[in-house]
């Protein structure tokens, strides 16, 4: 029987109303592996490649033929946005069939939850967030509402891979099943997966099963990209054209206002009467680059085309953009971090743009993906910005940095294939301590050896000793964040009470201090660090001035005036791969011309090259720069140039007098070193003769925090997490050992 046949036939008429001609490759791939396993199914596909549909046929199928007795189906999805967009979708498929659809989230009505509690059934839509919320105050209700829990689906995979989230999310699952009875199959759902042999196996963890990978046929996806690079001061250089470079627009690329800068000033005309995005890589830069691109039509007299969404936005404000951005009537641009990133929609986009090179290649695939839909090529406009080095100004200054980083990224896909592996190595003490109270809140008193075996039974901690766990359970005790009873069972103390009682405590991500911004009755956003009345801030494309800061409610209260000001919401991390670093490396050493390349940035990169032929740049990972001043240029990723960093300040230094050590990760570390290159190879050689202890590469009494519940760890397992969690020793060792010999 071939696929469409054995589909329920209210999807069979779904199909024939929206005119589909014929079933995707992902479609048939995943009705096989569905129908005919009891495996987990993972799928891999391009943006817009119909995975939910190809889930969910299968899913809903299934429920047709033998209904459910309580909810069957679980999504998961990393956004309340994106959640909001399937929810709709899957009504319009399941209605007819009179199979429900819930969705569950802190901007959804009680109402609609009590519905749900009343009649727990169809297909239930959660974030992790309220998905550990539902666990902590339904805990009694779980093996009702989920006693004949068929399957859960898992959408955008990749993204609970990146940290705790995805630890919590595993969790979540396993503690769900207990509860309910059940052992439910998973389904993942990605367009960019590095490693995907190692995502199934994340996907299923603790399950029993194993998972099916289908192999996927794909159409050939067609790209349009271009790149160019501007110095932020707006002094550029001669436009020279590469010779398969995109045509040159006929007027120069940065005609907005003469205050203009001229990477913004480029991004402005070429929005120009087109449905566009604008990806930043913070939720500052976000806000500085609306509020500029909003200056320049005003000075241009023209009406304002550029609407904002981010993370810190009220809700209004994200929806609001997200309905603007649907009516393909409406020539808009929203200037977004990765928060559009994913696959809610907006519509058919007819061009992105990127603002420097984002850290992770699957990045850059998931923002291109969100162009070119209805058969177009999908578009992307990298716009690279970085300051203009002096005259004076040392070798390792003067790389366009950014602009390889760019260049490398679309290499290491168009010519490789590359896709960053996810890290699932990590010591996630942090999570086990969030875990560990989840547990304590949910269940009551617990003797410690229970509390161990449930919560060192899930799978995120198979890492974890007993005697760290004991370390944790003592350190929470002597904390007050659990109490020990008469009878010596374990329940939370009132320090970990404040914690589980606040609404935070549904997320494992870090949150910084925030404040809700508004003007008179309307709320804007939120912000952290808010500064002093008369000072001004930069949220929702606007600039504003303070008027009043109330501490106790976390308010801030201001007016909107005229200028610009620079916002600030926290760090914004980026990993960077080795293989990017060394594809950066490979892109100086050849002279290939790549033909999405305009003017500026073609110019820049046979200048950085000229530059590297005339110097030791790629040809020695260590240069003199003159003097008693050096620098190492290792060509490693985020992780393993971190490890590098501190073997030489903690390892080296003291032994060979260096001074000024200056890193800019992860590029090059410049020192002062006062001996030979020969005497800093012979002292390397001894370093590394014995292997090198992760935790000797820690500053003494340094706690390096870093993960959300840090600070309620007993210093010893932050420093361990950080040492054998995050540095990555050896990769960092065999490069040493490589460069400098054995």
């Amino acid at each position: 029987m071939d696929v469409f046949s054995r589909y329920a036939p209210f999807i069979q008429d779904f199909i024939y109303q929206n005119g589909w001609e014929n079933l995707r490759g992902v479609q048939i791939a995943a009705a096989d592996a569905i129908f005919n396993t009891d495996e987990n199914v993972l799928l891999c596909a391009s943006t817009a490649s119909g995975k939910t549909e190809a889930a969910f046929f299968p899913i809903l199928t299934s429920f047709y033929e033998n209904k459910p007795r309580s909810v069957g189906a679980i999504y998961i999805g990393p956004l309340k946005a994106l959640i909001n967009d399937q929810f709709t979708r899957l009504n319009d498929l399941c209605r007819e069939a009179d199979i429900p659809v819930w969705h569950w989230h802190g901007d959804v009505s009680q109402s609609h939850k009590s519905k749900m509690l009343k009649n727990p059934s169809g297909i239930l839509q959660i974030t992790p967030e309220s998905l550990e919320a539902m666990l902590l105050h339904k805990h009694s209700l779980i093996p009702k509402m989920f006693s004949d829990l068929r399957f859960i689906v898992i959408d955008e995979v990749h993204s609970l891979m990146r940290g705790d989230r995805g630890g919590q999310t595993v969790c979540l699952i396993q503690r769900l099943s207990r509860l309910a009875g059940v052992n439910p199959r998973r389904i993942g759902l990605s367009a960019t997966l590095g490693d995907p042999k190692a995502a199934g196996e994340f996907l299923a963890a603790g399950t029993g099963r194993g998972t099916v990978i289908p192999k996927i046929e794909a159409k050939g996806t067609k790209w349009r990209l271009c790149m160019e690079h501007f110095y932020c001061d707006g002094v550029q250089a001669k436009n020279e054209k590469t010779d398969n470079a995109l045509e040159l627009p006929e007027k120069a690329t940065d005609v907005a206002p003469e205050f203009a800068d001229p990477g913004y000033g480029f991004v402005f005309e070429h929005t120009k009467n087109k449905k566009c995005l604008v990806f930043v890589n913070s939720r500052e830069e976000c806000e500085a680059v609306t509020t500029s691109l909003r200056s320049y039509c005003d000075v241009k007299k023209e009406p304002d085309r550029f609407l904002i969404h981010h993370g810190n936005l009220s809700q209004s404000f994200r929806e609001t953009a997200e309905g603007l951005m649907k009516d393909d009537e409406k020539t808009l641009t929203t200037v977004t971090t990765a928060t559009l990133e994913l696959g809610i929609d907006i519509g058919r986009l007819e061009r992105a743009f990127q603002i420097d090179a984002p850290h992770p290649v699957s990045s850059s695939l998931h923002r291109l993906g969100r162009t070119g839909r209805r058969g177009e090529p999908q578009e992307m406009w990298f716009v690279i910005r970085e300051d203009r080095t002096e005259s004076r100004a040392m070798l390792p200054e003067t790389v366009p940095w950014r602009l390889l980083q760019g260049i490398a990224l679309v290499q290491s896909y168009t010519e490789d294939k590359f896709v960053e592996p996810q890290r699932l190595d990590r010591l996630p003490y942090s999570l086990l301590y969030h875990q560990t109270m989840a547990t304590l809140a949910s269940c009551g008193e617990m003797s410690p050896a229970a509390l161990a075996s449930r919560v060192l039974t899930l799978e995120p901690f198979r890492r974890v000793s007993q005697d760290d766990y004991k370390a944790l359970l003592k350190h929470l005790v002597i904390t007050d964040h659990i109490e020990k009873t008469e009878r010596g069972g374990l329940i939370a103390g009132l320090a970990g009470e404040r914690q589980i009682n606040s609404f935070k405590f549904y997320a494992v991500f870090q949150e910084n201090e925030e404040y809700t911004v508004r003007c008179n009755s309307q709320e804007l956003g939120t912000i952290v660090a808010p500064p002093p009345a008369g000072e001004k801030i930069a949220i929702a494309g606007h600039v504003w001035v303070v008027t009043e800061v109330d501490r106790k409610r976390h308010l801030v209260y201001c007016e909107q005036v005229l200028g610009k000001v620079p916002a600030y919401f926290g760090e914004c991390p980026g990993d960077i791969n080795t293989k990017i670093l060394l594809k950066m490396r490979g892109i100086l050493c050849c002279d290939t011309q790549y033909p999405y390349l305009l003017g500026n940035a073609a110019a820049r990169l046979r200048e950085a090259r000229q530059t590297a032929a005339h110097s030791a740049l790629v040809s020695s990972p260590i240069v003199n720069l003159g003097g008693d001043m050096w620098c190492v240029f290792p060509w490693l990723g985020t992780y393993s140039f971190l490890a590098l960093e501190r073997f030489i300040k903690i390892k080296c230094a003291p032994l060979l007098d260096m001074s000024g050590i200056d890193s800019s990760r992860p590029y090059f570390i410049q020192f002062r070193m006062r001996v030979s290159y020969e005497e800093l190879a012979q002292t390397v050689r001894e370093l590394v003769k014995k292997p090198i202890a992760p935790m000797s590469l820690l500053f003494e009494d340094e706690v390096p925090e870093f993960e959300k519940y840090d600070k309620f760890l007993p210093d010893s397992l932050v420093r361990k997490g950080f040492a054998f969690g995050v540095l990555d020793v050896e990769e960092c060792t065999e490069w040493l050992k490589k460069t400098f010999g054995e």
